[in-house]
């Protein structure tokens, strides 16, 4: 019976000491795996690892046996992760092999290509060729796909550029028959008809008489405030205004919407009661039109042979002789600088020439040209993409 009590974990003690010593060791393997699974990996690696390093001391067969388990139950456990290891790996060298063979018949090089024969779909076994089929659907699908995108922004792109080339081809048109206009007026003799007035706010002022070769073209938009034109380029443009900088932006002459816009006076300019400086905006068209060419002045060789700006008001001619050309941009409300766009009326000689000053200094070249204070400006701006928001000017001084 005695041999029977001194029984713990099946194992058999021949005394009392012994038994106490594995009944306490039992106690202590049960407080240590009360909280572990022995079950997961984790839990048995840090059991492991607590054990190794001596966390834990057996006075018993139990507790050394205890130890013996947990170090083989950890190897076990090692072992099956290396050999997943393996296996994982082995699987993806298998599909990176089966990969390459399937790219290889999908898409073989130039060498596979003159090689005799080279690979057919029933040189790989059924499974292979199954994989090398769903390749090929799915390569099609994409094909397909991609066909269909392509061929969706072709068809919006043609839309686009023909329904822009169309716009344009047709301003292009209505700006020689304003041209023709212009001309045939200048070479009629004046019919002598009512002469047009239009009365400004203060009705005691009244207007000049339009000059004869923009009567027509004004009777067609009386938005029209001038003619630009610079001889041996394609600026040759009529020049509109209205309330504001935005409208003609993005309208043309029939105000149609059309993305080259137009030229246009700033809505601040006044060509009856006069200015000191006019200033004309335009797109800086990549097809060359509205001011497209303007920054070619940047080449001092071309405003020697383009120096001057013929610009006519609808009520008087006007020849200017370019005087500065320079690079600015749009500034911030905050920024305190020269803002040539905000030039024109000075408010005495002393503002006049500071604004000169301004623009002599930004100039890229020295013309020689020079101005004083009654003198009238033109200056012709557009954009520059040498700087996000970048402007490029031309000013010239009325000559005659």
């Amino acid at each position: 019976m005695a041999e029977i009590k001194w029984t713990v974990e099946g194992r058999r003690f021949r005394n009392a000491e012994e038994y106490q010593a594995a009944l306490r060791d039992k106690e202590r393997i049960d407080s240590i795996t009360g909280n572990l699974r022995l079950d997961n990996p984790k839990d048995v690696e840090t059991l492991y690892l607590e054990l190794k390093k001596g966390q834990y001391t057996f006075e018993s067969i139990v507790g050394r046996q205890f130890d013996d388990n947990i170090y083989e139950l950890y190897q076990k456990i090692k072992r099956e992760e290396k050999k997943a290891e393996e296996e994982k790996a082995a699987r993806k060298e298998k599909r990176k092999q089966q990969v390459q063979k399937i790219e290889k018949f999908v898409k073989p090089s130039k060498k596979q290509k003159k090689s005799e024969g080279g690979a057919k779909l029933e040189d790989f076994d059924k499974n292979m060729q199954a994989q090398i089929m769903a390749v090929l659907r799915k390569k099609e699908r994409k094909r397909r796909i991609l066909m269909a995108v392509c061929m969706f922004l072709c068809i919006i792109s043609f839309g686009y550029l023909g329904a822009y080339y169309q716009v344009s081809a047709k301003s292009a048109r209505e700006f020689e028959e304003l041209t023709a206009l212009k001309e045939a007026g200048a070479q009629s003799a004046y019919s002598g008809n009512k002469k047009v007035e239009i009365h400004l706010t203060d009705k005691d002022t009244t207007v000049p008489d339009i000059l004869p070769e923009y009567e027509k073209i004004h009777q067609k938009n009386q938005k029209l405030i001038g003619w630009v034109k610079i001889d041996d380029t394609i600026i040759d443009y009529p020049v509109m205004q209205t309330v504001n900088n935005e409208y003609y932006l993005d309208h043309n002459f029939n105000q149609e919407e059309d993305r080259n816009g137009c030229i246009f006076m700033d809505y601040q300019c006044d060509v009856i009661k006069g200015c000191d400086n006019i200033i004309l905006y335009g797109h800086h068209m990549k097809s060359g039109k509205m001011f497209g060419t303007l920054n070619k002045y940047s080449s001092q060789s071309y405003y020697e042979e383009h120096p001057t700006i013929q610009f006519d008001t609808i009520y008087e001619k006007g020849t200017y002789q370019v005087m500065y050309v320079f690079r600015s941009k749009v500034y911030s409300e905050e920024d305190v600088t020269f803002k040539y766009y905000q030039f024109i009326n000075a408010a005495s000689e002393m503002e006049f020439n500071s604004y000169l000053n301004e623009m002599a200094a930004l100039s890229l070249y020295d013309t020689g040209v020079t101005a004083g204070y009654g003198d009238r400006l033109l200056t012709l701006s557009t954009c520059d993409y040498q700087e996000k928001k970048g402007r490029f000017v031309v000013v010239a001084k009325k000559i005659k």
